[in-house]
């Protein structure tokens, strides 16, 4: 999904919402506070290299980014040259091994994020003030050894906690055309100390707002228009979690974790469209989309010496209540009776997990034992009204989107991390897991598999300043449980069968990253991969005339990306850094009805992001611009194929100034160059492969200028 619409995220959601929520206005909008220092004097960020047994590593402290006046870790790794953050909301199955690359104290944060985003490495570093924060370390993550790392991983070294401290952060924003203001966007913290136990209590909006409006052409396979859309199109989205964490952390080892979250969730959608046809029979059509559900989670760790190691207990308790009402309406504009449907969806979904971590050491070697098992359930009623001419809505069969998909899965890794040599280290991580997956509420039975997982990884420092890495791994997928059922989405006119028989995708997966410092100049990095998938997830036919979310039996996903940091320190500009990320991916699947290879759908092929910092020497004042162009490949249906993007490019700015009265605040615009949101559609009468066109659509769409703010402090 794009920068102008973005989706409400969740392990099982894939049909949640269309378009819900608007994409932070800039990238980078709240990296910075109030300086500790004076920006004059204060240089670039330069690592300091310290020797261990396994190698090197960059150290960076907060006296390194004094000049940004960061005021939470957060704010610090976000600077640190060359590095990108990968967070933990990626899909992955259950708990699993390790998919951030963020570490705090060298122990990853085992919890899981859904869609309010409050957990996690990431949302744990914007509750630890700079203060409390030692330094950060810049490490090869076959050292670590913990499972599922990969390239670089930065270790966050946190203090114990001295005095009770807190961290806000508001983040409004406003758009000049179509969307309602996002004031109620941002963050507060608030952490202390008794004896053996911390505390935080928090509270975090993450707030959405999304809107277009603007002109939509159908034309008939001649090229012929034949009817034009006047559209307006907005949709809101607040998501307030309000979590609590305990840590115990007693003499002899002995650390514990208890963290408590709520979320209720509001993201209504509305999209009113106006039809002029060359037939006369002109229309008007509108789509009101309200969902109002919650969800709220149970995380808990406790770690303890037993014999030669330690030992880690991890449980996770998620429930989640998503009910949702979609209402069209088109009323024709000679006075006939209008004509609609309204599909209604009650989903409740449940995900629980318990993990056991053993770790120990021998001689050179990091050993770990983890055993994990993993419940997920969907409980979904689906109801189906039309409306009468009369104006009332009568019940329609709808059996289809009603029932209960469930799996059960046990999972067994074993991982080996050693020194090879003072340049070399290796990870190897091997295990699998079984799973019973089934739809329970009709007569299908259990589908029981075994999948072989692990991983090989190696990390190798050539010479001074070079750093690079080689992982092969063998991943399994996620799957939601949404596409068992039938799932309609009324916006696009479309229907997907559901799909008793969809399986998790497979994949070998061949990555490489290779790191070189540039001394004052900054750091930059290469990363290359190459992923070969089976049972890849793409739309597939189903009976007699359906389409729905299926598997293909295989397809190659290769791609390359390079991530620098350019400090422009040397040629004399003081305080000046250029942050950029250039992509390209090639996906190859052989289309299930034509045969033919082809892209697989709806993926990004191409993506570029620059950002442009200077901090003004001797003042509190910085400034910035920003650029960023994303690309995406064609989506196939089985009657449909259509591109839909916003853009070309994204450009904005910021001014910032560190100390207004112990407070960060900028203000930022986005969009000066006008990108908009765009969709073209190829529709065929039915199946691409052998029926005719039977019409195209083009959307062209202003989006429009958006003006945020944003005001950090602590207290």
């Amino acid at each position: 999904m794009t920068r102008g619409i973005t989706m409400i995220s969740h392990s099982y959601r894939s049909v949640l919402l269309a378009g819900v929520a608007l994409l932070a206005a800039v990238p980078a909008a709240a990296q910075t506070t109030a300086p500790t220092t004076d920006p004059a004097v204060v240089p670039p960020p330069t690592a300091t290299p310290v020797v261990t047994p396994s190698g090197s590593k960059r150290v960076y402290t907060p006296a390194d980014f004094a000049r940004f006046a960061p005021k939470t870790a957060y704010d610090m790794l976000v600077q640190v040259p060359g590095f990108t953050i990968i967070s933990g909301n990626t899909g992955e199955r259950g708990l699993g091994q390790a998919n951030e690359n963020v570490l705090v104290n060298g122990q990853r944060i085992a919890n899981k994020s859904y869609g309010g985003g409050d957990a996690g490495a990431l949302a744990e570093l914007q509750r630890i003030g700079i203060g409390n924060v030692e330094r950060i370390e810049i490490v090869e993550a076959a050292s670590v050894g913990i499972a599922g790392l990969s390239g670089q991983v930065a270790n966050v070294i946190v203090k114990a906690q001295t005095k009770s401290s807190g961290q806000f952060e508001w983040r409004p924003d406003f758009r000049a055309h179509f969307a309602k203001p996002r004031i109620f966007n941002g963050n507060i913290s608030y952490t202390g100390q008794h004896g053996p136990l911390s505390y935080t209590f928090s509270a975090k909006n993450q707030a959405g707002r999304g809107g277009f409006g603007g002109p939509i052409v159908l034309r008939d396979p001649d090229g012929t228009i034949y009817e034009t859309r006047d559209e307006e199109y907005h949709s809101e989205a607040d998501l307030p979690t309000f979590s609590t964490k305990f840590t115990y952390d007693a003499p002899g080892a002995q650390v514990g974790n208890l963290t408590l979250a709520y979320t209720p969730y509001w993201a209504p959608s509305y999209s009113k469209d106006v039809r002029v046809r060359t037939d006369g029979n002109n229309s008007s059509r509108v789509t009101d989309q309200e969902l109002t559900g919650w969800y709220y989670d149970i995380n808990a760790d406790y770690e303890f010496a037993l014999g030669p190691g330690k030992l880690k207990l991890i449980g996770l308790q998620h429930w989640d209540k998503e009910p949702s009402i979609t209402t069209q309406i088109t009323q024709p504009a000679n006075g006939d009776p209008a004509f609609g449907i309204r599909l209604t969806r009650d989903s409740r979904i449940t995900e629980s997990i318990g993990r056991m971590e053993y770790g120990w050491k021998a001689g050179q070697n990091d050993m770990q034992i983890s055993l994990e098992r993993a419940f997920n359930k969907l409980d979904q009623d689906g109801k189906l009204e039309i409306l009468n001419p009369d104006g009332e809505f009568d019940n329609e069969p709808f059996p289809e989107g009603t029932g209960i998909v469930k799996e059960v899965r046990y999972e067994g890794i074993g991982t080996l991390s050693r020194p090879l040599s003072s340049t070399v280290d290796l990870q190897v991580a091997l295990g699998g897991e079984i799973s019973t997956l089934q739809r329970v509420d009709d007569d299908s039975d259990p589908r029981k598999f075994f999948r072989p997982k692990g991983s090989i990884n190696l990390g190798w420092r050539p010479g001074k300043g070079w750093d690079a890495s080689l992982k092969l791994r063998r991943r399994v997928g996620q799957i939601s449980f949404y596409d068992f059922l039938d799932q309609l989405n009324l916006q696009q006119d479309r229907e997907n069968s559901g799909n008793p028989d969809l399986v998790p995708p497979q994949s070998w997966e061949l990555e490489t990253e290779v790191g070189r410092e540039l001394g004052a100049w900054g750091k930059t990095r290469l990363k290359t991969w190459y992923h070969r998938v089976e049972d890849i997830i793409d739309v597939i036919p189903i009976g007699d005339d359906g389409q729905g979310i299926g598997n293909l039996p295989r397809a190659t996903r290769m791609g390359i990306e390079s991530t620098s940091t350019l400090q422009f320190e040397p040629i004399g500009w003081t305080g000046a850094k250029l942050d950029m990320t250039l992509g390209l991916a090639r996906t190859r699947v052989k289309d299930p009805l034509t045969e033919e290879m082809r892209s697989i759908s709806g993926t990004r092929n191409r993506w570029a992001s620059f950002e442009l910092r200077h901090d003004i020497p001797g003042t509190d004042y910085a400034w910035g611009l920003n650029a960023s162009h994303d690309h995406f490949t064609k989506y196939y249906r089985l009657n449909e194929v259509g591109r839909s993007w916003e853009g070309p490019w994204w450009i904005g700015g910021y001014v910032e100034h560190k100390d207004v009265a112990g407070l960060t605040v900028r203000a930022s615009v986005s969009n000066v160059a006008n990108a908009r949101h765009r969709q073209e559609r190829t529709i065929y009468e039915g199946f691409r492969d052998v029926a005719p066109i039977r019409n195209t659509q083009s959307n062209d769409q202003l989006i429009g200028p958006i003006f945020s703010f944003m005001v950090k402090g602590s207290f």
